[in-house]
């Protein structure tokens, strides 16, 4: 028996057999299976760049909201309807979610200061606020399709990977050299299907977190504009000095 093993072990190690390092699986890989990492690369280029544009769009917007809702303050509270309009539609708050907000509901009160502008004042908040978030989870459903996807565009890979392994086996015998290129070809592809998912699940998880957060920020944000909107109505003598 130990004969035996030992004749198996020396004609396997007499076999030359296809290496296991990136460049050398990559030698050996098939057109379908270079399709496949290639796909797989791009997938995961793709959700890098929209985690970085995201990142940088989500700390721009909330630095901006931050210092609009500092500043704004003061005009609501002098009732000063034009200066607080003016300031949301400035270029120095492009890009803040919270001047999307108050822009639209603004507008109207500056239209109407009734209770009829609280209601078309709270119709359009409503709608900016929806806009507002479009705008959040722009890049979303890329990373969503990635996370999902990539684990099987992987094993699409594998499937070919492994049919190339049997067929070395059936053309040159059941050595380990005859199936190394097919099996390597299974294990990279999946390897790497299986790391682009995980990083695109990642991302999505971490964004889909901040734009609850910003969700609440901007459902607090609307509900602290109505009840300027509703206490400036009931003040006749301010709303007809602020018109």
């Amino acid at each position: 028996m130990m004969l035996l093993l030992t004749t198996m072990t020396s004609a396997f190690a007499e076999e030359e057999a296809v290496g296991f390092t990136l460049s050398e699986i990559w030698a050996h890989s098939g057109f379908l299976a270079r399709t496949v990492i290639v796909m797989l690369i791009f997938m995961l280029v793709a959700t890098l760049i929209i985690a970085i544009e995201r990142s940088l769009a989500f700390s721009k917007a909330t630095k901006l909201s931050k210092q609009l809702v500092e500043n704004i303050v003061p005009k609501l509270v002098t009732n000063d309807v034009s200066g607080a309009l003016a300031m949301t539609k400035s270029e120095e708050y492009e890009g803040a979610y919270m001047a999307g907000l108050l822009s639209a509901g603004l507008a109207e009160m500056q239209e109407r200061q009734d209770i009829h502008g609280v209601h078309a004042a709270h119709r359009a908040v409503e709608k900016a606020m929806g806009i507002e978030m479009a705008k959040l989870k722009r890049g979303m459903p890329v990373l969503a399709t990635v996370g999902s996807t990539a684990p099987f565009v992987g094993l699409f890979g594998t499937t070919f990977g492994v049919i190339n392994a049997f067929q070395g086996m059936a053309t040159a015998g059941s050595g380990l050299a005859s199936i190394s290129a097919g099996i390597s070809e299974a294990l990279i592809t999946t390897g790497v299907g299986i790391g682009v998912a995980v990083v695109g699940v990642w991302f999505f998880n971490y964004f889909n977190t901040r734009t609850d957060k910003v969700a609440d920020e901007l459902a607090e944000g609307e509900q602290d504009f109505m009840i300027w909107a509703e206490k400036l109505i009931q003040d006749p003598i301010t709303a007809e000095a602020s018109k």
